[in-house]
Formats: C-alpha cells, structure tokens, sequence
C-alpha cells in the first residue's frame, strides 16, 4: 500500500494565494481561522491522517468489517483510532460551539477529510456519515432534538447514518415502503427495510442516531408523501444518556468489491421508536441537506484514490527501471532508465497530477462557497447557495468519473505488479468504483444538472457561473503568456450556453433529449470548469514567478501541467459536445426486443 504524505504544500497555495481564505474568514467573522492556527491544523491532521490512519488501510481491508448476529465488528485498529479522533478535536472542528464544536469554517473540515479519505477510504465513511446527520439536524430539528442529539454527536460519542434505499428502490424514493406511524406521546413507530446503509452498525460508538426516510399512513402518494425521522439504536433517557434498545437490527452486511472495512449494512426497524424531524411530508427537503453534504464528500472520494494512486505511481515510475529513453540514457550507471522518462508514463502521471489538482481547486472553491453562506451579506448567501446548488453534481460526478479514471491510470503505471495485490493498487481500484455509484449514481447527477438545475431554472444556474468565466477571461484577455489559453476558455464559456440553448429548444419537443444529453453535458461542464481553475492557478503561479518567488519549481510545474491540460484533456471537452449533441433518436431508435438475448 503506497505510503500517504498529505499535500500541504498544494493544499496552502489553493488556501492563501488562489482562493485568499484569510480574507473569506474574516468577512464572515470567523477570527479564529488565523493562518497560523490554519497552518497548525493543517499539519496536526496530516500527522493523524499519516501516522495513525493510513496503516490501517490495507489490514482495515483485508480483515473487513465483521458481522454476527447483528453485531459488526470494525477491523483492529479501527476503534482505537476513532477514540484518537475524537480526542483531538476533530469531530467537532467545524460544528457549532452552542454543542460543543469548535465553530471553525466548513472549508476547514472538508480539507481534513480530504485527508482522511486518502489516508483510509473505509475509516473516514464512519466520521463522514455523522457529519451529515449533524448538518440535517441542525439545519431542521427543533431546539429540543438538537439539544438531545447534537451535543454527542460533535463529541463522537454517537454517530449518524442516513437511511433512504429500500430493496425495490434507490433513486426513485417515491414508492419507498418504510412506515411510520403516530403513537399516543408524540413519537411515531417506524417500521420497514433500509438497505446499502453505511455505518449502519459497528462498535466505535455507543449510539447511533439514524435519519430515516418513511411515510405516513395518510401520506400523499410519491415524493410529496415522505417524511424524516430520528430514530436512535437506543432510545434516549430524560438524562439524555443511552437507555433500552430500540426496534432497530442489522440484519446483515454486504460483501462488497471495495471499502471492506466499511459496514454496509441491512437495517430492520420493527415498529422502532423515532420522531418526526422538520415538517411532516417534507422530509426530502430535509435529507437534501445530508445528501448534498454526502455528495459533495462522495466528490472528495474522486480525489481521494486519485490522489493515492498518484502518490504511489510517482514513486514507482521513479524506481523501476525498464529499457531506455529513446533520446538516450538518463541513467548510464544504471541497466535502465527508469520509466518515468518515457512519454507515456509523462502521459499517464500528467494526466492524474492535472485531475487531481484540478479537482482540488474545484472542491476548494465549494468549500469557500460553503463558508459564504454564513456570511453577514444576505446578497452573497443567496450567490453562494446558487453557485453551490449548481457546482454540487458536477462535484459529485465529474470528480468521481475523473478520479477512477486518475486511479486506474495509478495501476496501470505499475503494469503487472499494479494488479497484484501487495503494491495495494488495486485496493484502491476497488475502494474506487462505488464513488460513481452512490449517493446518487453519476447518471442521476447530470439529470440533476441539466434538467433540474440549468433548464430548470430557465438557465440561471448557468450563467451564475458562466458569467464569473466570462469575467475573469475579460480580464486576463491580453495575459503575455497565457492568452492563448484564455481566449480558448472563453470560446468553451461561450459554446457552454448555446450548447445550453440548443438541448432546450430540443427539449421541448422530447423530453428524452434531456437524457439523451446529460451525461456528455455534465462532462462538458466539468472539463471547462477545470479549465477555469486551472487558469486561475496558471495566472498565480505565472504572477510569482514574475516577482521572483524561491519557489520556482513548484510554480513552474503549475504553468506546465496547466498547458498539459489544455492541450491534452480540454480538448476532449469538444467530443462531449458532438455527443451531447447528436440527439436522443440513436439511443431510442431500438426497441425493446432488440436488447434481448
């Protein structure tokens, strides 16, 4: 498994010099997010990622997470190292001190998990999932589930899940079966079958606190019909401590291609007790809070593995010796070359190295835009929630979609021994593949995009962010090194909305051409999304180079892999739009009949 060094150095540049934090935190009054006190978060937790998590990573697969009759077992490690976690303050980071958080900005916690999710995918779903249930519940329990529920929470002496699969349904919650039923003192008796729960049980906590997803006896039919719940492993006393169990059981775990260490677990709940949370019927509005906290950290996950594999394909393809460089030896005193001095090895590292810090940019960007909404400017929130609102699919999908592809190309370096289990690549690979999956599969993110955030809102979603392009492209228009490249982001910006245009015209006379397109769109999107990132690293590193920073190197590493960018990767935005393009007709043209065996 390829040793983890958290990327402090790129992590600060997006922090201090593209994106100026310092100055976000000071305008929403978070002063104690001083660069010194930044910078020493920063390093503690890469310590306790490095040290402490990162180990466990391949033993936490190999072992898995063990279940007996209704008891999971996390692996050896696993406990021990969440007691650590929560010691240190870092569950609690980023929540409201009313609870015993910290208070410090969002950004802040997602950089941490970052961390935490390159060190040890499984490890960080058991943290990840409680931060959601946190933020659900904060933004729409009443005073009185927040004063129950919070407090443990940020301590970490209880965890959170979100519970919405069913066995006969994912995507369309609609037509979930799960009951809930008013009782006499106010509670309500949940009843049903929630599958693909993470963290739905395990032995790091004393408590878990599920949101659960059911309906009312005289619900209305479909989505409108659905409500959200609290309903506790054990139930809660007057005193607010752990009392008798709950109807709530595992009923299994799966056996899964990758996150092992991850519980993934059946949950039976037989008439348990739980309370409504938020307004009867609107309990979609509420778990979109957990969800969209869920999606944007399934994102990170994207970059998570790709930045792993990349750690280890770097090492490698400087160790491995194997033939020569076609323009001669770069290593006379050795058999071979090693294989990074050839092109296509350059390709594939090139290839991770600008996904990866493209997607960083991105992520960090929406963190910042997570820190904006509790800004004191009731004009830059409602921004804030609309940039946010639209970026969060392409979040999702796109880093996701580019990160398998990032960690494949990491064991494809290694060749043979990429496949072969004890380099850990593979695991990797494994931990890799259900980041497109869940929390929305990538498919019903670029529907998200395009037919509910950018045609449904006649367009507005887009040129919120389009506009922010078109800005910075006017403004760098006559850049001496970089012209070129902004002119050709300005072109794509341009193409983004007739592109737009052009499916909605389309649209309106089939509805299927909205998914006949949205995958290719949500992928437009995201390479020339990147390509605005990359840009503004570009014009920062060119700009230090200029004033004679000591940093040459890394600066001129960010001016060639961006211009790696958009020679090789950019380009492929246009096989999107030829795509996006061509039409629902070719997809819809067999029937049914046609796709039998």
């Amino acid at each position: 498994m390829p040793d983890y060094k958290a990327p402090l150095r790129d992590m600060r540049f997006l922090f201090d010099e593209v994106f100026d934090f310092p100055a976000t935190y000071t305008a929403i009054g978070a002063n104690d997010a001083s660069p010194d006190m930044v910078g020493a978060i920063l390093e503690e937790g890469a310590k306790f990622c490095e040290q402490v998590l990162a180990p466990l990573n391949r033993s936490g697969d190999e072992e898995g997470a063990q279940w007996h009759d209704g008891v999971v077992t996390t692996p050896k490690g696993f406990k021990e190292a969440f007691a650590q976690y929560v010691e240190g303050g870092w569950n609690g980071l980023a929540a409201d001190p009313a609870y015993g958080g910290q208070g410090l900005p969002h950004s802040l916690g997602l950089v941490i998990a970052e961390m935490v999710g390159t060190a040890n995918t499984s490890w960080g779903m058991y943290p990840g999932l409680t931060h959601g249930a946190m933020s659900a519940i904060h933004a729409h329990g009443s005073a009185e589930q927040k004063d129950t529920y919070l407090t443990k929470l940020t301590e970490g002496r209880w965890t959170g899940t979100m519970c919405l699969t069913e066995p006969h349904c994912g995507t369309d919650l609609g037509i979930i079966k799960t009951r809930a039923v008013p009782q006499a003192d106010g509670s309500y008796a949940v009843s049903g079958t929630k599958i693909f729960i993470s963290a739905g049980e395990h032995d790091m906590s004393e408590n878990i606190i599920h949101l659960v997803l059911a309906k009312l006896p005289d619900a209305p039919a479909g989505t409108k019909g659905i409500s959200l719940f609290i309903v506790p492993k054990f139930n809660v006393n007057a005193d607010g401590e752990p009392a008798e169990r709950n109807g709530v059981s595992c009923g299994s775990i799966e056996h899964k291609m990758g996150i092992k260490a991850s519980a993934t677990c059946v949950m039976n709940f037989d008439s348990a007790k739980g309370f409504l949370i938020g307004e009867a019927n609107k309990g979609l509005n509420c778990m979109f809070t957990m969800m969209n906290h869920a999606r944007l950290g399934t994102g990170m996950q994207g970059l998570c593995n790709g930045e792993a594999s990349y750690q280890g394909a770097v090492r490698y393809a400087n160790d491995r010796l194997q033939m020569r460089a076609l323009t001669g030896p770069k290593a006379p005193d050795k058999p071979a070359d090693p294989i990074i001095v050839h092109p296509d090895v350059r390709r594939m590292l090139l290839t991770m190295k600008a996904f990866n810090e493209g997607n960083r940019a991105l992520a960090y960007f929406t963190a910042q835009l997570l820190d904006l909404l509790h800004s004191p400017d009731a004009e830059q929130v409602a921004e804030a929630e609309g940039l946010l609102a639209f970026l969060t699919p392409i979040c999702k999908a796109f880093m996701t979609d580019t990160g398998l592809e990032v960690t494949s190309l990491g064991m494809q370096v290694f060749g043979g021994h990429g496949y072969i289990r004890e380099w850990g690549m593979e695991q990797l690979m494994r931990d890799c593949r259900i980041a497109p999956i869940y929390e929305g599969t990538n498919g019903i993110q670029a529907l998200d995009l395009l037919g509910r955030k950018v045609l449904g809102s006649q367009g507005k979603a887009l040129r919120s962010f389009t506009k922010i392009v078109h800005k910075f492209c006017q403004a760098q228009a006559e850049h001496p090194q970089l012209k070129a490249q902004v002119a050709e982001l300005a072109r794509l910006n341009q193409q983004w909305g007739e592109l737009t245009t052009r499916i909605g015209m389309a649209a309106m006379k089939n509805p299927d051409e909205v998914g006949a397109a949205s995958v290719d769109y949500l992928m437009y999107s995201g390479y020339v999304t990147l390509g605005y990132f990359w840009l503004r690293m570009a014009t920062v590193a060119q700009a230090k180079l200029e004033a004679g920073s000591a940093e040459q190197a890394f600066y001129q590493a960010k001016l060639a892999t961006a211009e790696f960018y958009f020679k090789r990767l950019l380009p492929r935005a246009g096989a999107h739009l030829a795509a996006a393009d061509a039409g629902s007709e070719v997809l819809m043209r067999l029937s049914a009949e046609h796709f039998t065996l």
